[in-house]
């Protein structure tokens, strides 16, 4: 992927041409479409080419290691430890303190989330906020009533059971829930109190908190049988399609993101009732518990036009194009301040629930840390023992901690020799 190749295309007319890189297709590409010709319209002094990239991560990093990176990248918060401890982005704390552009006007989580190391190497576009989606139609069916989410995971249990259904030869024809859809690894500890590191150094994978949201994760797996829930989900289609399991009445209950009312609208708005309430959590001091990552933009490390690159980031940071941008994705918006037209205009009926729960003081995002990939995958290995009823969570998770311990202990000596002006 050669940045410079497409800036080179173009005729030489004076202005600066930036490339902006983002992982979005389909309605949420045109939705970044839209505010890009908004800002190369507003000026003439700077044009953006925007690209829909594959595999951005990887090729974003390829790209700034071969010194031809993009002026601005669509990473996300969970991106930004690993690329900074790799000196792979531009610090914004400058071009922001002489913009203006505080932590005041934004969530608070939103911002943090950006920060590592004190520094400031992103601003946020859309929060991937995520909440409790329940078929209304189906609640009826099972007795349940309709307008009454579970509002404990014990209640949710329950629901899950009167709604689950078996044909004549016992085999599964739709779940209640399914805990192992969750979009994330390691995402139930949080709605158990539980952590998955310090916030410092330390990997607290094996927390009591923790064990116990896997042994209610793992209790599905037994108490439905885990041959028969495997041939169950074998028939699922995918996941932004009609025979998405939500929407085709496979599964009752869901845990997902705002956008899937564009799924909804496309393809399931005659079908069923639904609708959306903050996700159960184990006790009743844990409210509106919820995973709030963010969308992110980025300029990379060795950009030849820093200045510009930031005068469009920032613009994409104005109240009314962001709020452009997260009501074209479908999205609550990370500022602080909601315009009236926002909520009005917005496709999501239930958009001010996202808004209030990107706002929790329990909303949650991932660790800041620079191996969370690797940690993302060792998790990802034993949560699957654990469904699969291969191991214990006490077992599965006793190795994680001490691997991605000791690959944490690898990464913040390396960040500390860098910090005291070492070679790495």
């Amino acid at each position: 992927m050669c940045s410079s190749c497409a800036r080179e295309a173009r005729p030489n007319d004076g202005r600066v041409r930036l490339s902006c890189w983002v992982m979005w297709t389909g309605i949420e590409y045109d939705a970044m479409r839209r505010v890009v010709d908004a800002f190369n319209a507003s000026q003439n002094r700077i044009v953006v080419d925007l690209l829909s990239v594959s595999d951005i991560k990887r090729k974003t990093l390829i790209a700034i290691a071969g010194g031809d990176p993009p002026d601005v990248a669509g990473l996300e918060t969970i991106d930004i430890p690993a690329y900074a401890s790799k000196r792979a982005l531009t610090p914004l704390d400058d071009h922001l303190r002489a913009a203006g552009l505080t932590r005041d006007r934004y969530i608070g989580l939103m911002w943090d989330s950006c920060v590592y190391h004190d520094r400031i190497w992103a601003l946020p576009t859309v929060p991937n906020t995520l909440a409790l989606y329940w078929n209304k139609t189906m609640f009826a069916e099972a007795g349940l009533d309709p307008d009454r989410p579970p509002r404990t995971l014990a209640e949710l249990d329950e629901y899950a059971e009167q709604l689950t259904r078996r044909d004549e030869q016992g085999r599964l024809v739709r779940m209640g829930f399914l805990p192992n859809r969750a979009p994330g690894p390691g995402l139930w500890v949080y709605f158990f109190g539980g952590r998955l590191w310090d916030g410092v150094s330390r990997v607290t994978t094996t927390e009591p908190a923790n064990l116990r949201a896997y042994r209610w994760y793992q209790s599905y797996a037994r108490r439905y049988g885990q041959e028969a829930l495997q041939s169950f989900q074998s028939g699922f289609g995918n996941y932004q399609s009609p025979q998405n399991y939500f929407l085709a009445g496979r599964v009752g209950m869901v845990l997902d993101g705002a956008w899937l009312v564009n799924m909804m609208r496309a393809y399931a708005a005659s079908q069923f009732r639904w609708g959306v309430a903050p996700f159960p959590a184990a006790a009743d001091s844990l409210q509106a518990v919820t995973n709030a990552n963010a969308d992110v933009l980025v300029i990379p490390a060795g950009v030849r036009h820093p200045a510009e690159s930031f005068e469009f980031v920032a613009f994409v940071s104005s109240q009314p194009m962001l709020e452009r941008l997260c009501t074209g994705m479908t999205g609550p918006t990370p500022l602080k301040t909601v315009s009236p037209a926002f909520l009005a205009r917005h496709p999501h009926p239930n958009i001010r629930l996202f808004i209030d729960l990107t706002n929790s003081p329990r909303a949650f995002i991932a660790p800041q840390m620079p191996n969370w990939k690797e940690y993302q995958a060792e998790l990802t290995d034993a949560v699957e023992q654990v469904w699969l009823l291969q191991a214990t969570p006490e077992a599965a998770f006793a190795g994680v901690q001490a691997r991605v311990q000791r690959s944490l202990d690898r990464e913040l000596r390396h960040e500390a020799r860098l910090a005291a002006g070492e070679r790495p």
